[in-house]
């Protein structure tokens, strides 16, 4: 006789599900704080510039409130739970998504975020311990650099910058196609709750996509140029907006976007099921 229970998923560890949730919080607070000082800056608000709206920048802003170490480490803390909780999503499937290309590639994709999640956990808690400035973009310069430096150089910091630019448009596509709804849909709430939920994703996903792909394109001036000071982070990418014709306003649509990333990422740590299996 068949066990039905085989097939009824069982709860995740209490400890995943905090992981999970903890994590979640931090990326949504530290996607708030990006998305906030880039419009202040797009608008000369506040004396804020590009420079401070980096995501890896965005720790020295945390660090100058008040009790600002205290709560850089809850955000480090915050930061190391979502990238834990990437690599258990990547290593033990806990989606589902099987061992197929599809599936292994969108377990790469969890993969791949651990790490990129897991060297801002690393900056934050340097930041606290006193042994690092915060600066993010120096980092990827020094890796383009590297690249450079290596037989097909070029063409290493190129596939770098076309693999940004398509993450980049998945991001669009997965935000303009409402993909991402499954992870709060159920979830119990009112239509009208849930439907301003899924709206904030969506231009949360979208603004996210258009900055990854104007960083995917300062890569490939650094691979086409052969120099490494074309490469540059999110900094640069608002840099390079706020640049363009209409900028302050390209700049602060794309804030707001990343402000209701960051808000999505709240309602994902409130309603999101989470698997351990």
């Amino acid at each position: 006789m068949t066990d039905v229970s085989s097939y009824v998923p069982s709860p995740s560890p209490r400890w995943v599900e905090n992981f999970a949730k903890f994590g979640l919080t931090a990326k949504g607070i530290v996607y708030c704080l990006v998305g906030a000082i880039a419009f202040m800056a797009a608008f000369e608000l506040g004396g804020q510039s590009t420079q401070s709206a980096g995501r890896s920048n965005i720790f020295k802003t945390i660090q100058d409130m008040p009790a600002g170490n205290i709560l850089l480490g809850l955000v480090a803390a915050g930061l190391i739970c979502y990238t834990l909780w990437r690599f258990i999503q990547a290593v033990k499937d806990t989606e589902g998504k099987g061992s197929n290309a599809k599936g292994t590639a969108m377990r790469l994709r969890y993969m791949f975020s651990g790490i990129i999640y897991g060297s801002l956990a690393f900056l934050a808690v340097r930041m606290v311990l006193g042994n690092s400035s915060g600066s993010g973009s120096d980092s990827r310069q020094t890796l383009t650099a590297k690249l450079l430096e290596q037989p097909f150089g070029q063409w290493l910091v190129g596939i770098v910058a076309t693999g940004t630019v398509i993450a980049g448009l998945y991001q669009i596509y997965y935000g303009y196609s409402e993909k991402y709804q499954k992870e709060v849909q159920g979830s119990g709430l009112k239509h009208d709750v849930e439907h301003r939920m899924i709206r904030a994703g969506k231009l949360g996903y979208i603004a996210r996509g258009i900055v990854w792909i104007v960083i995917g394109y300062l890569f490939l001036q650094a691979a086409l140029k052969s120099s490494a000071k074309e490469a540059g982070g999110s900094t640069e990418a608002f840099q390079f907006l706020e640049n363009t014709s209409y900028g302050s306003f390209i700049l602060g649509a794309v804030a707001l976007g990343l402000i209701c990333y960051g808000i999505f990422m709240f309602m994902r740590a409130k309603y999101q099921p989470i698997h351990s299996r």
